[in-house]
């Protein structure tokens, strides 16, 4: 009996790659490495994020475009970024994810640095929109998901969590910084900056990023080796057909509509608005910002805790609070708005910030319980109505601000909308091969 387990251990040993034989096993597993990567990598490609909050102002005092103009093309670029998501999960199957996120960040800082000269509304739509739209859309939460399904079998709930809580690092460390700029030396050196950011990153891309354990010879982290696939040809073909598998589901509807208003209330609401309604109640610039980069500070907690939480409990009802907290918070905020920051503001923002996007880990998990191998390309789809419901809000918040003079229409709707998320995400009806396995 012995001789044979150690015959087959040998044979097991045989079929590993000749590099995964000779490699000592590393005291920090390359997953690790990968990861933190990712989130360097997300922070550079969020950079541009923290920006258009803060050009609302700017833009409209240089050249007259109404808020509802300049929204558009906040609209163009989140509908972009959703819209590109998993068609990019895709592709980085086909061509890897290291030439993916490499031309993605290189097109941020494209049409980052392009904006510097524009003149027209239309010049704005297409460098904002456009490039901007398609580069971030490629290092999107399906990049973040891609890199998580490839390198972690263990610890994916906190992984996921961790690199989410990337994007709000990049708008805790820009935010500020861009603020100061537009406030000393206008809208274009802030603009320059962020292009700056994107490129620093891609050595760091080229250098350090694997597309798959196998490549160096290892296995996923709490996992068995698996070989590498051989790429997949057909993504955009692949992630249709991924589409219209889901859309004949239930959840996936449920999951689509939840974050849509998710998106909605907040990179189309908070992200976009925030500044230029508290500057409306006389709030300096850099004051509103330091806040919105504040609520980065408590979401990178928020969405570690919940990537925990993920791992422990049911990500149903993980959802159904977190929506309903976010919509009772977002009915107070108009009466909180005032020329100086108040404790009961200050409040505001911490409670907010832990909320920011604690979804996401949750929503990932429940595609990963319902669409398997799928699972990042719906994933994908999924965050592709995430970001139609923050370019609505981002085009509609502008335009409310033009016609009522106010943000507050926006704020209430808002909140009304995420008490709707809430019931809808405890009527996700769970897998079956999740409902085989207790809870625990």
């Amino acid at each position: 009996m012995t001789e044979t387990i150690e015959n087959a251990a040998r044979d097991d040993d045989r079929r590993l790659p000749r590099a995964a034989r000779r490699r000592p096993r590393p005291r920090v597993h390359r997953a690790w490495i990968v990861a933190a990567v990712t989130f360097v990598t997300i922070i550079g490609g969020a950079a541009f994020n923290s920006l258009p909050g803060l050009l609302i102002d700017p833009l409209h005092t240089e050249f007259g475009w109404s808020r509802g103009e300049i929204g558009l093309a906040v609209s163009i670029d989140m509908a972009l970024y959703g819209l590109t998501a998993p068609f990019a999960a895709a592709l980085m199957d086909r061509f890897g994810i290291r030439r993916v996120v490499a031309v993605a960040l290189t097109m941020v800082a494209a049409g980052a640095v392009a904006s510097v000269w524009m003149t027209a509304s239309w010049q704005l739509m297409i460098y904002w929109g456009l490039l901007v739209g398609l580069g971030t859309g490629s290092m999107a939460m399906a990049f973040a998901a891609t890199v998580t399904n490839r390198w972690f079998v263990a610890r994916r709930g906190l992984v996921t969590g961790v690199l989410t809580a990337a994007g709000a690092s990049g708008q805790l460390v820009f935010l500020p910084l861009c603020a100061w700029i537009v406030e000393e030396h206008g809208w274009r050196p802030a603009s320059v900056t962020v292009a700056l950011a994107a490129l620093v990153v891609v050595p760091f891309v080229c250098l350090l990023m694997r597309d798959h354990p196998a490549d160096v010879g290892l296995a996923p982290y709490g996992g068995d080796f698996v070989s590498k696939p051989a790429p997949a040809r057909g993504a955009a073909r692949r992630t249709v057909r991924v589409l219209f598998d889901a859309a004949r589901t239930g959840p996936f509807w449920l999951l689509a509509g939840t974050f849509a208003i998710c998106g909605a209330s907040t990179n189309g609401l908070i992200r976009t608005h925030f500044v230029p309604s508290a500057h409306d109640h006389g709030m300096p610039i850099t004051a509103a910002a330091s806040l919105l980069a504040v609520i980065g500070v408590f979401d990178v907690i928020g969405t570690i805790f919940s990537g925990w939480l993920t791992d422990r409990f049911d990500a149903r009802r993980l959802l159904a609070v977190y929506y309903a907290l976010r919509g009772i918070s977002l009915l107070f905020l108009p009466m909180l708005m005032a020329p100086e920051v108040q404790p009961p503001m200050i409040f505001f923002i911490v409670f907010y910030g832990l909320d920011w996007v604690a979804t996401v880990p949750p929503t990932l998990a429940l595609c990963r319980e319902q669409y398997g191998e799928d699972s990042a390309i719906v994933f994908g789809w999924v965050l592709a109505s995430h970001q139609v419901g923050a370019a609505v809000v981002a085009f509609l918040g502008g335009v409310a601000r033009d016609v009522f003079g106010s943000y507050d229409v926006v704020w209430y709707a808002s909140g009304a909308l995420c008490a709707m998320a809430a019931l809808m995400s405890l009527v996700i009806r769970r897998a079956r091969t999740a409902e085989a396995v207790p809870s625990g």
